[in-house]
């Protein structure tokens, strides 16, 4: 009996380290969700864009760092915009210290979120944000998913692990579109490259011949040749 539950228990560590190895790994391939600083300037807007394909779970949580105040000052609030590729806005509140937004993207390209200072700032203030976005499998609530389906331990680990592995999937099914598109898009501009060379050297001919027939033509009227 306590040779089983040995083999059992070097077997759940054996799974673990090869769980370990495996996600260390995939870091390299699915990317992280690490929170970002944006020090916004006194005028104007500071954007952060990512590049997202259809159907893809995106959750950013952000809140406004000021260095030059204290405990008793106002801290300055700020505006967000976050907008899709074709510009619809997913996003928008003002007059804000700290927010968070959600959305399941439906179109592939960039999406874009803006954030710039409400009212005149002070001069010479130090104004950040903290923003941490995350896309895919990183926005993704495993506490909930391990509540809602009674799974822990090595079982939540593996479902971890099988969203991983779909995310690098997709991930490579979206590069090889994008790859398929662009070597479609070069064809395309070789092959009319190719034809405005060949009407150009066509219209240098035509005109160097059209030359050459009217200086011949007035030399003979000129009695030069």
């Amino acid at each position: 009996m306590s040779q089983k539950i040995f083999r059992s228990a070097r077997s759940e560590m054996l799974l673990l380290l090869l769980l370990v190895v495996l996600f260390s790994f995939m870091g390299f391939l699915v990317p992280s969700a690490n929170a970002i600083w944006l020090t916004l300037p006194s005028s104007g807007t500071k954007c952060v864009s990512e590049e997202i394909q259809t159907n893809v779970v995106v959750l950013a949580d952000y809140y406004v760092i000021d260095d030059s105040v204290d405990n008793h000052q106002h801290i300055p609030t700020i505006s967000v915009r976050v907008t899709s590729p074709y510009g619809n806005n997913l996003h928008h509140t003002e007059n804000v210290t700290h927010g968070q937004f959600a959305f399941t993207t439906t179109e592939t390209g960039n999406y874009l979120a803006c954030f710039w200072v409400d009212g005149n700032p002070r001069e010479g203030s130090s104004l950040s944000v903290s923003l941490d976005w995350r896309t895919g499998i990183a926005a993704r609530d495993w506490e909930s998913v391990a509540k809602k389906e009674k799974i822990e331990g090595v079982e939540l680990e593996l479902r971890k692990l099988e969203g991983a592995v779909q995310a690098i999937h997709e991930n490579l099914l979206y590069l090889k579109t994008r790859e398929a598109e662009m070597r479609e898009v070069s064809e395309r501009t070789n092959a009319r490259v190719a034809w405005f060379s060949i009407m150009s050297l066509g219209v240098c001919i035509v005109v160097s011949s059209l030359q050459l027939w009217h200086l011949t033509r007035y030399f003979q009227k000129k009695k030069l040749i």
